[in-house]
């Protein structure tokens, strides 16, 4: 009987064996998409209200997805909608989709066993983007005590702030706890009802929440190999150094361009003291990167400015970090090799390393497919709306990139609408080439290669 009991077990753990190995992308997805089915059922409980009667499946779904995915974006306002219980499966949502599932699973089996066997480090391979599985263990290391050393500082900075304002020390440590987790995996989402916006000129309370999006934004291989060396700059890297330097550099880019837009605008800045639309201005640079908070309201932007946070937003931020987006890393290969075909260099090098053809073959298919799942997402939910295309595209890409800025329409959205975007977060968490590796039948190998011809371009 025993026999009986076990074989299906052994069964499916030899198919999940088998997948790791020879296609672990395919055992993410999977894995994934049964996270986010748990957590929606949940969400669709009775105790996860706070009216006490059941959510509506669409919501629920595209709560779990965005709280699995670490977006941000909801259907129904987080902080008055949901129960404590509702808050709470959200919470840990996010902090699920910040470690990403593998990297949970190989935490598992470090936690049962203390070593990692070749299956768990196939598969945190494929979820962390680490191609030395002898640095797994590491990486899995640096991404718990990363995560809990720096979600502890920001709760530190932020329980007394929340005591300043007023409200009681279980508030206060409940509301730390939610935005530094919530903060950290760069999720976006808000436990208080009236969200930031009265804290547009806080520097106590919203600069901890900037520092939590933008580390968390950087990846942690990035902050493994600076943990490592950072007595030593010089020896990060190169991945480290792309990305830490695009990523300032887009932050800068951003904040200045949306100061200079938003300077003057009544609904955003306009009434603002200096001091306090600096750092307004800084606020809304970092956020587009994945990030999803906002201080003032993105409704009443510019349309300039959602033009400069589609851009940001598409990009978002570094390669196996809680970020989406196609990527800074992707952002900067490509404009390299711009660099190196206007000065007619066959290479393209930075910082003294020479960067492979391939990788930017490579950047280019992610930001293709990235732009074609939004480009699709924009038509459908045209036609399914009557949205106008600014407000359409601004809600598609920041589902897309897992960022959770809005307009303010979401909650406006159809049924049909919500499972889109639902489907559109999903996509964009698991990583645009991890979907395509995973629907690919087979690996196509070819022995025998074409004759070469270079086509005319431009």
């Amino acid at each position: 009987m025993a026999g009986k009991l076990t074989a299906p077990f052994w069964a499916g753990r030899e198919l999940i064996d088998r997948l790791a190995r020879h296609s672990p992308a395919r055992l993410a997805l999977v894995t994934f998409a049964a996270v986010i089915a748990v957590f929606s059922g949940l969400l669709s409980t009775p105790m996860a209200t706070a009216s006490g009667q059941r959510a509506p499946f669409a919501d629920a779904l595209f709560t779990a997805t965005s709280a699995v995915c670490v977006t941000g974006l909801t259907t129904v306002p987080t902080g008055s909608y949901w129960s404590g219980f509702g808050q709470v499966v959200i919470l840990v949502g996010i902090q699920v989709g910040g470690f990403g599932v593998m990297t949970l699973a190989s935490i598992l089996g470090l936690a049962v066993s203390r070593r990692i066997g070749l299956t768990q480090k196939l598969l945190t391979a494929s979820e962390t983007k680490t191609t030395k599985l002898g640095e797994v263990g590491s990486l899995v290391r640096v991404v718990v005590l990363t995560s809990i050393i720096l979600e502890a500082a920001i709760v530190l900075m932020l329980f007394p702030r929340f005591l300043v304002l007023n409200e009681t020390v279980g508030e206060a440590a409940w509301h730390a706890v939610f935005y530094a987790i919530s903060a950290f995996n760069n999720a976006g989402f808000i436990p208080t009802p009236e969200g930031l916006a009265p804290h547009v000129g806080d520097w106590l309370l919203t600069m901890p929440i900037v520092l939590g999006v933008f580390v968390g934004s950087l990846g942690f291989p990035v902050i493994l190999n600076v943990a490592r060396r950072y007595r030593t700059p010089r020896r990060w890297s190169l991945h480290a150094k792309l990305t830490i330097v695009t990523s300032l550099a887009l932050v800068v880019v951003g904040s200045v361009l949306y100061g200079l837009i938003e300077w003057r605008n009544e609904r955003t800045l306009g009434a603002l003291p200096v001091a306090d639309k600096l750092l307004a201005s800084l606020f809304a640079g970092v956020m587009p990167r994945s990030g999803g908070f906002s201080t003032v309201d993105v409704g009443g932007m510019h349309e300039s400015s959602w033009l400069i946070m589609d851009a940001l937003m598409f990009v978002g931020g570094g390669s196996a970090s809680t970020a989406g987006g196609i990527k800074v890393t992707t952002l900067a290969v490509m404009l390299l090799a711009i660099v190196a075909e206007a000065r007619g260099d066959r290479d393209m090098d930075a910082f003294g390393r020479r960067i492979p053809r391939d990788t930017l073959r490579l950047a280019v298919a992610v930001s293709f497919v990235g732009a074609s799942a939004v480009l699709v997402s924009c038509l459908i939910l045209l036609e399914l709306t009557g949205w106008s295309l600014d407000v359409v595209l601004f809600e598609t890409i920041s589902a897309f990139a897992t960022v959770g800025l809005s307009t303010g329409v979401t909650p406006d959205l159809p049924e049909s609408g919500k499972y889109l975007l639902s489907a559109l977060m999903f996509i964009g968490r698991t990583g645009t080439m991890t979907f395509a590796a995973a629907l690919a039948l087979r690996d196509r190998r070819r022995v025998i290669r074409q004759a070469e011809e270079r086509p005319i371009i431009g």
